[in-house]
C-alpha cells in the first residue's frame, strides 16, 4: 500500500525536478523523501493539488455588507463554509528560504465554531505547502503581457494534504527548520458558474478583510470589476508583508499575525 499511496508524490517530485524552468529545492526533496519513506503510511495522503503556477490578487474590503450583496447578486455560491486557518511558515535560522523568495508552510484548517458548536470537537485538516519566488513570465500572448504588468502575484506551488500536521512539523524541525512566522484568518470560499476556474475567497484577518481572487488574469479582471474594483486596487503582497506594513504604520513591533481570544471564538 505504501508504494501506491506515495506514487503521486514521486510523480510530482520527478516532474518538477526535471523541468527546464524550475528545480525543486533540495530542502523540499528531503521533505518528500522523508514522507515517502515514513513507516506511518496512514499519516500522509495523496497530493491535494499540484499546480505549475498560482495567479492571484487580494482586494481590500472596507464595506463587508456591500461586498456580500454584490456576491449574492452575481449568484456566487459558497463552496467551503467559514473556516479558521492557522498558518506556520518555516525557515532556517538565517532565513535562507525567505531570502530566495521561497516558502514552506503548514496550515491547519478547522470549521469556524458556531454557537452550538463551541464545546464540541471540530475536525482539523492540515496541509503542507511549498511556494517558489514571485515571478513574471516571458512570451507574446495576451495573458503573458498582463502578467508582466505586475498586477498579479504569480508563484509556483506544490501542496500536499496531511492527516498529521504535528508529525510534519517534527520532520521540518529535524531538517533544520523552525517556525518563522505564524498567522491566522477566517476564510470562506465562493464560486461562480460563469467562472468555473476562479476561486473567490473571503478572508477575515487581524489586519482587515480581503477578497482574494485566484485564477486566470481575464477571470480575475472580470469578477473584480463586477464587485467594484479596478486593477490599481489589486494587492500582490503576502499577508506577512501586509502585516509588517500595518504594524509599522501603527507604531507597533511586528511579531505574529494572530487574533484576540474573543475573535477566535466567533
Amino acid at each position: 500500500m505504501g508504494a501506491v499511496r506515495y506514487r503521486g508524490l514521486r510523480e510530482i517530485n520527478s516532474q518538477i525536478s526535471n523541468s527546464a524552468s524550475y528545480r525543486l529545492p533540495r530542502l523540499l526533496t528531503q521533505v518528500l523523501d522523508v514522507v515517502m519513506k515514513s513507516k506511518s503510511d496512514d499519516r500522509v495522503r495523496a497530493p491535494l493539488a499540484a499546480r505549475q503556477n498560482e495567479v492571484e490578487v487580494k482586494l481590500p474590503v472596507t464595506d463587508v455588507p456591500a461586498l456580500r450583496r454584490r456576491l449574492e447578486h452575481l449568484g456566487a455560491r459558497q463552496i467551503s463554509a467559514r473556516t479558521h486557518e492557522f498558518n506556520t511558515l518555516y525557515d532556517s535560522q538565517k532565513k535562507k528560504l525567505a531570502r530566495r523568495g521561497q516558502m514552506i508552510r503548514i496550515r491547519s484548517e478547522q470549521p469556524a465554531p458556531r454557537e452550538n458548536q463551541q464545546h464540541r470537537m471540530l475536525q482539523t485538516e492540515a496541509k503542507l505547502t511549498f511556494k517558489g519566488p514571485v515571478h513574471g513570465n516571458t512570451g507574446k500572448s495576451s495573458t503573458t503581457r498582463l502578467l508582466n504588468k505586475g498586477r498579479y502575484k504569480v508563484r509556483e506551488e506544490l501542496e500536499l494534504t496531511l492527516s498529521d500536521g504535528k508529525q510534519m512539523c517534527q520532520i521540518l524541525c529535524a531538517l533544520g527548520l523552525r517556525p518563522a512566522f505564524r498567522y491566522e484568518k477566517f476564510r470562506t470560499t465562493y464560486g461562480l458558474k460563469s467562472e468555473r476556474n476562479l476561486k473567490i475567497e473571503f478572508d477575515e484577518t487581524p489586519i482587515g478583510t480581503f477578497l482574494e481572487l485566484e485564477g486566470s488574469p481575464s477571470s480575475i479582471n472580470r469578477v473584480a470589476r463586477l464587485v467594484g474594483y479596478a486593477p490599481p486596487q489589486y494587492i500582490t503582497q503576502t499577508y506577512g508583508t501586509l502585516y509588517v506594513t500595518y504594524m509599522r504604520q501603527h507604531g507597533l513591533k511586528p511579531s505574529n499575525m494572530l487574533f484576540s481570544t474573543t475573535k477566535k471564538s466567533r
